[in-house]
């Protein structure tokens, strides 16, 4: 990984999942880590049990400006954070040097064998199991992950920098800074389009992305329109899932590559979306030559990723699911997955909306993919870094959903609503901080059991 001359480190969001994951590389480099972000999380809470300097104050912390120099800083931002943050604009202002994330994890990647993971769904969930089946392959890898992988509680993980494996993000184009040796695009579904105007303008990243990957080194979902090794179910897939089937809570299944086939491999998260997932991440990993047997091994002991159709039990005979779904193609992955592995059970999700112009610009989608589940409660729209937009919020997603069979709640009204829905299956789901919520509910859930 290239050397930085820089002995100290600002990063502006560094609450961030994918800011955290570089904050922490750069401190296991050894170097001072400062950062702001709006508020404290269980990210920021550990990143300064490791050593790093956070406020979240919009105020300037003189203690923090005694403490960096432009001479030897760094800033690293995202574009989550507002030009009008007062420590961007002290920032910009001044003769520190400034890059975006999209940049610096670039540069950081370019010296090794960088594997990327690129498509709107899908990214976090292929990228951590490839990392997982590389770090127990013995393989010199370090991965940038999108959310906190199980087997390890971080979104970092580093035993060697011959490889490195990375989310290829597509928002503001970030994907298009990377120098990638092997890649993977998992789904081209439109978002972000605040970004896109357009379908085509996305599609376009997209393939633009796939021209910065050598030939033949990019694997794709079977179904997109784009050339590559493709992945999928059917006889025309070169990396394919056969004889599938669920077993004590876990898929089982024979798998064909170009490196030749195995059986009877197991993968313990729900959903066929998730299976695709894991197939992706086999391909890349035969191609870089890991074994299958290898490959086997990982998958099997692979616990998957915080948020990522994580699934707990209660009492006798209660689910609980929480997962990160914030566009309708995810909610429809969601429920097959739930419909597979609980086909009888009654179900209640309860949903955040994430982002107004996400909302708006798919909220028929979004009814109509809320719509098949038995029960929607919908929380508060969750606008992270938008202003409001006149009209749009959870209440107007309520009146498009056909049935009667949704309503807005607040927070503290979950654990009643859940306690009336009398379902089997509870879903927590989306992409805001509806995740810290959760505890909350899975104490309610074993009180009552």
């Amino acid at each position: 990984m290239t050397a930085e001359k820089h002995t100290s480190f600002f990063f502006l969001g560094i609450g961030g999942i994918g800011m955290s994951a570089l904050a922490r590389y750069v401190m296991a480099k050894g170097h001072k880590v400062f950062g702001y972000d709006k508020a404290p999380s269980v990210l920021t809470d550990r990143l300064i049990s490791e050593g790093a300097s956070i406020t979240y104050s919009t105020h300037l912390d003189p203690a923090i400006l005694t403490l960096i120099d432009a001479r030897n800083t760094l800033v690293v931002w995202t574009p989550a954070i507002s030009e009008e943050n007062p420590w961007k604009r002290y920032f910009d202002q001044g003769s520190f040097a400034c890059i975006k994330r999209a940049t610096f994890l670039a540069r950081v990647t370019q010296d090794t064998q960088c594997l990327a993971v690129a498509g709107t769904h899908g990214k976090t969930t292929t990228s951590s199991i490839l990392a997982h089946i590389l770090l127990e392959a013995k393989c010199s890898v370090t991965a940038f992950l999108g959310g906190i992988a199980q087997n390890y509680q971080s979104n970092f993980v580093s035993q060697g920098t011959n490889m490195t494996v990375v989310e290829a993000d597509e928002f503001d184009r970030s994907f298009l800074q990377l120098h990638p040796d092997l890649a993977c695009i998992t789904s081209m579904d439109p978002d972000h389009l605040d970004i896109y105007p357009t379908p085509e303008s996305f599609s376009q990243a997209f393939n633009a992305f796939a021209d910065l990957v050598p030939k033949g080194q990019l694997f794709v979902q079977e179904d997109l329109p784009l050339a590559g090794v493709k992945v999928g179910f059917s006889d025309q897939a070169a990396v394919r899932a056969i004889n599938i089937g669920v077993d004590q809570g876990a898929y089982r299944f024979d798998v064909v590559t170009p490196q030749g086939a195995a059986q009877a491999l197991s993968f313990g998260m729900p959903g066929r979306h998730n299976l695709s997932n894991a197939l992706m991440a086999v391909g890349m990993a035969a191609s870089v030559g890991v074994s299958l047997a290898q490959i086997a091994a990982g998958l099997a002991t692979f616990t998957g990723i915080q948020r990522r159709f994580n699934v707990s039990k209660h009492g006798h005979d209660h689910i609980l699911i929480d997962d990160y779904a914030h566009h309708p193609t995810e909610l429809d992955a969601l429920y097959q997955g739930v419909n597979e592995f609980y086909p009888k059970a009654a179900n209640v999700i309860v949903f955040q909306p994430h982002l107004y112009s996400r909302t708006r610009d798919f909220g028929p989608e979004f009814a109509k993919s809320l719509a098949q589940f038995d029960r929607v409660l919908l929380l508060p729209l969750y606008p992270a870094r938008e202003r409001p937009i006149r009209g749009v919020d959870s209440e107007w997603l309520c009146r498009q959903i056909p049935g009667q069979k949704a309503q807005v709640v607040l927070p503290q009204q979950l654990p009643e609503m859940i306690q009336k829905a009398q379902a089997k299956v509870t879903l927590m789901v989306g992409a805001g901080d509806i995740g810290t919520m959760v505890p909350k509910i899975k104490t309610y859930l074993d009180h009552e059991a």
